[in-house]
């Protein structure tokens, strides 16, 4: 899983980049950076939706902390996809919802970061997951759903960005 780890690095080092506009909660963001997507993982896939499979892996394994786990299992839109799968009332059961400055920071990080790692706009991010997807597969129409609040999100965060000069 090369990409996915490129991935995963871009979306750590992107993580980086907003200890300033985090403060305290800077390291838990950094953190679920680079475990958002250890669902996708093989040995750990159960429902095959991998914020789930990766956020019950961390709380029954790992024991992490609750925040960090809901971080997972929430990032960038996965409610829309859980609908979508049949899998909203599981995610959102079993996981409360994030605080929305550090779900929203997350998502920036990762709509914000191409499958090799590079930095890009959430336009082109999403643009490009599209195209991996045909118009009728799951994450398609999720992603679809979902951009409007992910571009939101990418958006709030870019404003913290900015106001701190």
């Amino acid at each position: 899983m090369p990409r996915r780890w490129a991935h995963t690095q871009g979306v750590a080092g992107q993580a980086e980049t907003l200890a300033g506009v985090l403060g305290e909660d800077a390291d838990l963001v950094v953190a679920a950076a680079w475990l958002h997507d250890i669902g996708y993982s093989p040995a750990l896939a159960v429902t095959g939706f991998h914020p789930l499979d990766g956020a019950r892996y961390l709380r029954r394994v790992k024991q992490a902390d609750e925040r960090l786990c809901a971080l997972v299992a929430h990032h960038s839109g996965a409610v829309v996809e859980a609908e979508e799968r049949g899998l909203a009332a599981e995610l959102t059961g079993e996981f409360g919802f994030p605080r929305p400055d550090l779900l929203e920071a997350l998502t920036y990080c990762d709509m914000t970061t191409g499958p090799d790692g590079t930095h890009l706009p959430v336009e082109q991010r999403l643009a490009e997951i599209l195209t991996r997807y045909e118009p009728g597969h799951i994450v398609h129409r999720s992603i679809t759903r979902s951009s409007p609040e992910l571009v939101k999100a990418v958006r709030a965060v870019e404003d913290r960005l900015n106001a701190l000069g």
